[in-house]
């Protein structure tokens, strides 16, 4: 434990009396969380369109100007993974459990529940559905997570920083970016991952419970999801104590088997042509539409508001307080990539997969909706995506790969998870202790009970929204401080191309 720093015993003090509010009074925990929530939503969601949007504009940035040749590393330095391990860690870290969850339960609930501006139940409500679903987990997500991405594997595999969110400052902050402030940055990048790791996880126990509800019949409870999180809390420590290389990287390969086997199963037996006639014109909506949609935040309609909200604003925080976790892994795997292969290949690729996602589970269900065979809408959020299996061949049998899915994923964000915090708590070590591992894998799993035990799904959006708004604050200044760093050095190029020239 020698290794470890003030911000290790800081951040997890202060996740402490969080956990020990959660316990001894939730009603209150609950109450004061939920008005905190609504007070960032209600003042601040301008502020979460224009900085996410502004991220998204970073990456376009580098990908056309002369800073994407750039290399994440050394000149001679090379990738330490092909492309389809690389794409297959990006994809299980990045958004697994979420795009599980949602898959076929966002689309439905905008297409019959809660329409963002057309009538439920209507066709303009079905395509609606499926361009903001497309919108809240396309390039906006990713684009969050590449910029923290970007900064980090930049200054630690190109200029030999310390692989830590706060080294990625100095460019902005000098001095300042070690000491104090320094500390204080990298606690709340710890904090806000632990959060968002941790959310992602109560939706991770919720679902399987949700499908063992489904399939089995039992009771859809916090005992059972706590029983879950402690059974793959064991799983996801064994993985960890692999190491990277061993547990991660197979695990990321077993994610991509099933969800190919879950996906293609119902590509094949599902209503496949309405769903590539969805895929294709909701792909032309959402280009066309990127723009409006950025921005919209519908003053003058407190129902649309209040859409957004509860949607585009939970989501641009749930990316934000996740990015300090998926934009430190990302970094890890990528060194070797030139910038502009790095932001086409995160920001694109991911998207293009989450979109046919939605496609076929979301079309999948608004297609056995409209025409009368099953109401997914009226079944628990949780137990959507079960509801959809349930009506085609295989039922029992996709379900169950399902759960496995659902259960790797959560191995994998929780394991993937774990070694970010002890790299983040112990300087930047790319080999951190184990003891240091255990703890934050712990901590992940208290935490994500407490969530779930003072409020359930409503806590879980309500933890993340509000730990996102400090680090939202980090991101603006690490954009900056990569574009300085990147004008810099393409001076000192320039520079000495022209005196080679001379």
């Amino acid at each position: 434990m020698k290794k470890l720093t003030i911000v290790f015993w800081v951040a997890l003090a202060i996740l402490l009396v969080f956990v020990v509010f959660g316990v001894a009074i939730p009603e209150t925990f609950e109450a004061q969380s939920g008005a905190l929530r609504g007070m960032i939503s209600d003042n601040l969601g301008w502020y979460y369109l224009l900085a996410v949007t502004g991220f998204v504009v970073v990456c376009a940035f580098i990908i056309v100007s002369p800073y994407g040749k750039i290399k994440l590393g050394k000149p001679d330095d090379k990738p330490d993974y092909n492309y389809l391990t690389w794409f297959a860690m990006l994809f299980s870290a990045g958004m697994g459990i979420g795009l599980v969850f949602w898959g076929a339960a966002e689309p439905i609930s905008h297409f019959m529940v809660d329409a963002p501006t057309a009538e439920a139940g209507s066709d303009s409500a079905i395509l609606e559905s499926m361009r903001y679903s497309f919108f809240h987990w396309g390039v906006h997500a990713w684009g969050i997570y590449a910029v923290v991405a970007m900064a980090l594997a930049y200054f630690k595999f190109r200029k030999n920083a310390p692989g830590l969110i706060s080294a990625t400052l100095e460019p902005v902050m000098g001095k300042y970016s070690r000491g104090p402030v320094g500390h204080t940055v990298d606690i709340i990048a710890v904090t806000a991952t632990v959060v968002g790791v941790a959310g992602t996880l109560g939706f991770g126990a919720v679902q399987i419970n949700g499908g063992l509800a489904f399939l089995l019949g039992i009771g859809t409870n916090f005992t059972a999801q706590f029983l879950i999180i402690i059974a793959v809390t064991v799983l996801f420590m064994i993985s960890a104590y692999t190491g990277l290389n061993r547990g991660i990287k197979i695990l990321s390969n077993v994610n991509m088997i099933l969800a190919f086997t879950l996906f293609f199963f119902l590509f094949i037996f599902g209503p496949t042509l309405f769903n590539l006639n969805l895929f294709t014109n909701t792909i032309g909506t959402y280009i066309q539409q990127l723009p409006s949609m950025s921005f919209r935040i519908s003053p003058f309609d407190e129902d649309e508001r209040a859409w957004i909200d509860g949607w585009t604003i939970f989501y641009w925080a749930w990316w934000i307080s996740w990015a300090p976790f998926v934009g430190s892994f990302i970094a890890r795997v990528s060194k070797g990539r030139t910038l502009r292969e790095f932001v086409l290949g995160v920001l694109l690729v991911p998207s293009v997969v989450g979109f046919l996602w939605f496609s076929i589970f979301g079309g999948s269900a608004i297609f056995l909706e409209t025409n009368g065979v099953a109401a997914i809408s009226e079944l628990a959020t949780e137990e959507a995506l079960f509801g959809v299996l349930d009506n085609y061949p295989l039922s029992a049998v996709m379900s169950v790969i399902a759960i496995m899915l659902i259960a790797t994923f959560f191995i994998t964000s929780a394991d993937s998870g774990t070694f970010i915090l002890a790299m983040q708590t112990t300087n930047g070590s790319l080999t951190p202790p184990k003891s240091v591992k255990l703890v934050w894998g712990l901590m992940l799993s208290i935490t994500a009970s407490i969530l779930l035990f003072t409020g359930g799904l409503q806590a879980l959006e309500n933890a993340m929204i509000i730990a996102a708004l400090p680090f939202s604050i980090i991101m603006i200044l690490m954009a900056f401080s990569l574009i300085k760093a990147l004008q810099i050095e393409r001076k000192a190029l320039d520079a000495e191309a022209a005196k080679k020239r001379q």
